[in-house]
């Protein structure tokens, strides 16, 4: 939307200065906004990270721990915690849950910190897993941790040797695995939200219509795109 926003602002600012410019810049930020709120377009562009890896199937060991990297919520006492926690976050928990109720032996690792000085996400997941059954006993959290970077290498060494499931986006593993896989820890990745579902089945004409829920799948896709970009530098750094 930021993109699309500097075209249409750069339309209006020059539209007597230099006409040409504004009708060039305007017309980019409508075909921008059409491709970006059409679904077909959106999927093209996401389910490829999506689709690195498949979904969970539980392994024929014991599991250790269960990984839930940390996301966003918005805190609201009126509110119970899964409430409270927004879609990236409560899909990776059900996911986590899941898992764990096929595993009751393995112990719960949320993550994540508070950018704003609230609860941090790691606690909030944490009151959520117990909201849906899961004990106390079974969850530690990790709330000094402010990106993928930081959750993996500060959770390292304590996974170091063990049996470790990671639960995050779907769009997020590739990026998630890269880093565990940094510090040493190979997981077994359990991918969680899907945005694209059933891409290669059959599709309505309202499918290459655009529309206002779409522009969440765009902006995904380039944010985890920009994110691997960034990671590729950093590992050259490193």
């Amino acid at each position: 939307m930021n993109i699309i926003l500097i075209f249409l602002i750069i339309a209006l600012c020059f539209f007597r200065a230099n006409p040409k410019l504004s009708f060039k810049s305007l017309v980019a930020g409508i075909v921008a906004l059409w491709l970006a709120a059409t679904p077909a377009v959106a999927d093209f562009l996401l389910n490829p990270i999506e689709d690195n890896y498949t979904a969970f199937t539980y392994p024929n060991k014991p599991i250790d721990y269960i990984v839930v990297l940390g996301c966003d919520h918005v805190e609201d006492p009126a509110l119970p915690p899964t409430s409270q926690l927004r879609y990236c976050s409560l899909a990776r928990l059900v996911e986590a849950v899941r898992i764990y109720q096929q595993n009751p032996s393995s112990e719960l690792i949320t993550s994540g910190g508070s950018y704003k000085g609230g609860t941090p996400n790691a606690e909030v997941v944490k009151n959520a897993a117990q909201s849906l059954g899961i004990p106390e006993s079974k969850i530690t959290t990790e709330v000094n941790a402010f990106d993928t970077y930081e959750e993996a290498q500060l959770l390292a060494p304590r996974l170091q040797g063990k049996s470790v499931v990671l639960v995050t986006s779907a769009s997020h593993m590739p990026r998630a695995m890269a880093y565990f896989k940094r510090f040493g820890i190979d997981p077994m990745p359990a991918p969680a939200g899907n945005l694209v579902k059933n891409y290669y089945g059959d599709k309505s004409w309202t499918y290459y219509l655009p529309n206002a829920a779409t522009l969440n799948k765009t902006t995904t896709a380039w944010y985890e795109t920009l994110g691997r970009i960034v990671q590729w530098f950093t590992a050259l750094v490193d």
